[in-house]
């Protein structure tokens, strides 16, 4: 979609994977820029990791100042969960290691393990993320191979359901408060079952009641 700029904006975007979150924002910022004859301002409400697809919410000129009320919203995404293999950073961009001795497992099995983590949880957030730990980006200090002690936080899950089960893997929605790492929340997951779990693909479709199937979605080039 073209949008003529005004200078309240809020831009949809469906990120395509393999492009971070600042990627989709620069390119954003160029296509507004180069229409509008001059520099304009835009800013993001929160990222996707760059394997992950769907909905960010972008905001261009004096709508970036509503940033904060549109960064602490709840979540849902679709999630491809790979049981019996873990990866060393929770998705397919790190080494992935394969447990060939993992189970196939039945629904309810699947179901139990899941319920588990409803509600008001802990979560111990990946290193490979965007948290600041002493000043440093968490994914820097792991990348320069330096231990990362991640502090845990309290996040909310409303809701899990099972979308499908084809051994070895498992397609959730899941609906999450701010905060909540769904990398993480499939490594619990595989835990709980015995068998290790990494996120395999990610898609974001809701950030509050914005659907990404509803939204006028500004056309991003590859």
């Amino acid at each position: 979609m073209l949008y003529n700029l005004s200078m309240e904006e809020i831009i949809f975007v469906d990120k395509p994977a393999g492009m971070s979150s600042f990627g989709a924002v620069a390119r954003v910022r160029q296509i507004l820029s180069e229409r509008e004859g001059h520099k304009v301002k835009v800013g993001h409400t929160g990222t996707l990791d760059p394997f992950a697809t769907g909905l960010l919410i972008l905001l261009a000129g004096k709508a970036t100042k509503k940033a904060p009320e549109l960064t602490k919203k709840d979540k849902v995404y679709e999630a491809v969960i790979h049981l019996g293999a873990i990866s060393s950073t929770g998705d397919p961009e790190g080494e992935i290691t394969i447990n060939d001795e993992a189970p196939e497992f039945t629904l309810a099995e699947i179901e139990k393990a899941t319920r588990q983590f409803v509600g008001e949880i802990e979560q111990t957030p990946p290193a490979f993320s965007a948290i600041k730990i002493n000043g440093q980006r968490a994914y820097r200090l792991a990348r320069a191979g330096k231990e990362v002690e991640m502090p845990k936080r309290k996040v909310q899950i409303y809701s899990i359901e099972v979308l499908e089960y084809n051994a070895p893997y498992l397609k959730i929605r899941t609906h999450v408060g701010s905060g909540t790492y769904i990398r993480t929340l499939a490594e619990d997951i595989g835990r709980a079952l015995g068998c290790g779990a990494y996120t395999a693909e990610l898609r974001r479709t809701k950030i509050a009641d914005y659907d990404i199937t509803k939204l006028p979605l500004f056309d991003l080039p590859e």
